[in-house]
């Protein structure tokens, strides 16, 4: 027994303390991917399957240019998309006054996603006014 915890993945301090909601269609698989992505790299997660993640966007203030095809509420902050695990681990160490970020669409290669990845994935903060560039991955 001791040796299977070994194998386990060891996940950050912040992914530790952070229980991710994740609004998603019980139809998209890259969805599903992405849950087990975050969950590999430490997050707690909690599956809410809709048929309207709309709407969830809609009261989260996604802008429609921002839109992809879940929606994650974690740690106080909106996180729209296939967002790198590296990006919501930076907006919760520095905990910036934004509603929160976004990976736009459903770029190949994001996490979740099948595919090459083309180049540096923009991730946008999801904020009053316009969307400003939160980092590039």
């Amino acid at each position: 027994m001791f040796a299977a915890a070994l194998l386990l993945p060891t996940p950050s301090g912040l992914a530790a303390a952070e229980e991710m909601i994740i609004y998603r269609s019980p139809d998209c698989g890259c969805c599903a991917i992405y849950v087990r992505h975050v969950e590999q790299e430490g997050f707690r997660t909690a599956v809410r399957l809709s048929r309207d993640v709309s709407s969830v966007k809609r009261e989260q203030g996604i802008p429609k240019s921002l839109e992809s095809c879940h929606t994650t509420l974690v740690g106080g902050y909106v996180v729209e998309g296939h967002v790198p695990v590296t990006a919501i681990e930076r907006l919760l160490d520095e905990r910036p006054a934004i509603k929160g970020i976004a990976l736009p669409g459903m770029p190949a290669g994001s996490p979740g996603m099948p595919g090459r990845k083309a180049g540096p994935f923009t991730i946008y903060t999801v904020a009053d006014g316009s969307p400003a560039v939160f980092a590039r991955e």
